[in-house]
């Protein structure tokens, strides 16, 4: 991998309506594991809760999936993602970027058909699995430009 990659981890978020899937890279930047499930409340405990986990981790760049439409269109819920990611952004002092997440939960529904994962019981995990897939598609394209 390039040395464009920060020393340090990468935190990838997937922002749904009611839950956050968090993913994470290693320190290095080679891979990217799901971390965990935020459960939303409420902004305010939302963004508490990210910024316990961004210092927790050491995190030192956010990778924020972006849920456009197929078209490419900004979508109502894209637009409320990018406003939390600029509050992120704000917040966290950190560099946050939007990637384009559409067809990330197809893949993350694929990755738990491979594994064998039970369709009923992948709430708890369904979250996390895109954000890693958001997480590896940004960390890839870093690789390939050389950034």
């Amino acid at each position: 991998m390039s040395n464009s990659v920060p020393k340090g981890r990468v935190m990838g978020l997937d922002v749904g309506k009611a839950r956050v899937g968090v993913a994470l890279s290693d320190p290095l930047g080679y891979t990217a594991q799901p971390l965990m499930t935020i459960w939303r409340k409420n902004p305010g405990e939302d963004m508490r809760n990210l910024l316990r986990l961004i210092r927790k981790h050491e995190v030192v760049e956010i990778v924020v999936g972006n849920p456009l439409h197929l078209s490419g269109d900004v979508s109502p819920w894209a637009a409320k993602v990018q406003a939390l990611a600029a509050v992120l952004r704000e917040r966290s002092g950190l560099p946050v970027h939007l990637w384009d997440e559409r067809l990330s939960s197809v893949a993350a529904h694929e990755i738990l058909d491979e594994a064998g994962h039970d369709p009923r019981d992948r709430k708890q995990v369904i979250d996390q699995v895109a954000a890693t897939v958001i997480l590896r598609g940004w960390m890839e394209a870093q690789e390939r430009s050389g950034k």
